[in-house]
């Protein structure tokens, strides 16, 4: 058949098959991802050292990781950090993917680029105007941009509300006032948009009311549900303002929200949704969380999977997370991982990686 035949037939197909997607309600699109790459895009891991390893970028280039977490440890200078994530994202590039790399740059102690700003800490950064939290939170995502990182793992929207909280003892706290700090996470996350890094508020529904940190133990917060709504108030409020692309699920318990761990819990996850975020979440880092509960890393990885967080935090070695996508791939492949779901946080994901990742 000559070619000026053969084009009106294979627009008669394609027409056919538009339609049968229409008929689905499913838009015509390419193959379905595989699940090696659904299952790969949520993982979020550390780095051993200052430079990537090739068994790292190797598992970058395949897809088997979404994201790559910044420590202190990986850290000597603003030259070696450009150098690092240059060579995460060439990886990325040569599988034909985006790599959301992330750090947790809050303020005071808690930053691991000691001469990036905010040098003030939240609760210092308390005392001003919201004006100047946005524009301390822009030099900071400006800073972290020049770094090749994408993702600030802040602000902390934790209210302290009781005496000996761990956030208060860490100044990590913009305020004990609901409200107060509402305006101060919302200029805070406006700031680090500003400058093109994606903010993520933590830990929800709120560690204020917690006196141990949940790196150090299993906590459980025993509080009713009318005393945990004030540490809700600046979630609530800076979902509102449109400034939350991600948040960070807690690693404690609270028996109003049912006995497991807040990453397990999908209970407390449509908590979140009633507070209209429909972006993405994030586990805090699940080694932690495993070793308090005396469960495996993968376990703790599974439970929060299957609980519907999207992203599974690790800052550990490259080996265990290794053996940790290798475990979610076999639950994924048995089934007790629902394709819908994985597929659904996939969407999310790439939709974050589109608009942030460089």
């Amino acid at each position: 058949m000559g070619s000026h035949r053969l084009l009106p037939a294979l627009l008669v197909v394609a027409f056919a098959a538009a339609l049968a997607g229409l008929g689905t309600g499913r838009a015509p699109a390419a193959a379905p991802a595989g699940l090696d790459r659904l299952v790969g895009v949520r993982l979020v891991v550390g780095i051993d050292g200052t430079t990537a390893s090739p068994s790292l970028l190797a598992r970058i280039r395949a897809g088997r990781i979404g994201g790559v977490i910044l420590m202190g440890h990986n850290v000597r200078s603003a030259p070696q950090v450009r150098a690092l994530t240059a060579s995460l994202r060439a990886a990325a590039r040569a599988g034909g993917r985006r790599l959301l790399i992330m750090t947790d740059q809050e303020g005071g102690l808690s930053r691991r680029f000691r001469w990036a700003p905010p040098a003030a800490s939240a609760e210092e950064l308390g005392r001003l105007t919201e004006g100047a939290v946005r524009t301390r939170a822009r030099a900071t995502a400006q800073a972290l941009e020049r770094l090749g990182v994408d993702v600030d793992l802040a602000p902390v929207a934790d209210v302290p509300g009781v005496e000996g909280s761990f956030i208060a003892g860490q100044r990590r706290g913009f305020s004990t006032i609901p409200a107060r700090a509402a305006k101060d996470v919302t200029a805070f996350s406006a700031g680090l948009l500003d400058g093109g890094v994606a903010p993520t508020l933590k830990h929800f529904p709120g560690l204020g009311l917690a006196t141990v940190s949940t790196d150090d133990a299993a906590v459980t917060i025993d509080a009713r549900v009318e005393a945990l709504a004030p540490g809700l108030v600046p979630y609530r409020r800076a979902i509102a303002a449109g400034v939350v692309p991600l948040v960070m699920v807690a690693n404690a318990s609270y028996t109003a929200y049912g006995a497991r761990p807040a990453a397990w819990s999908p209970s407390v996850l449509r908590l979140l949704q009633g507070l209209g975020f429909t972006g993405v979440t994030i586990t805090d880092a699940l080694e932690p969380l495993a070793t308090t509960h005396d469960v495996s890393l993968a376990t703790a990885a599974i439970r929060a999977a299957r609980a519907g967080v999207d992203l599974l935090l690790f800052v550990g070695s490259e080996r265990s997370t290794d053996d940790v996508y290798a475990a979610l791939l076999a639950e994924a492949r048995a089934g007790r991982l629902s394709r819908p779901a994985l597929q659904r946080s996939a969407a999310r994901i790439d939709e974050l990686a589109a608009t942030y990742a460089g």
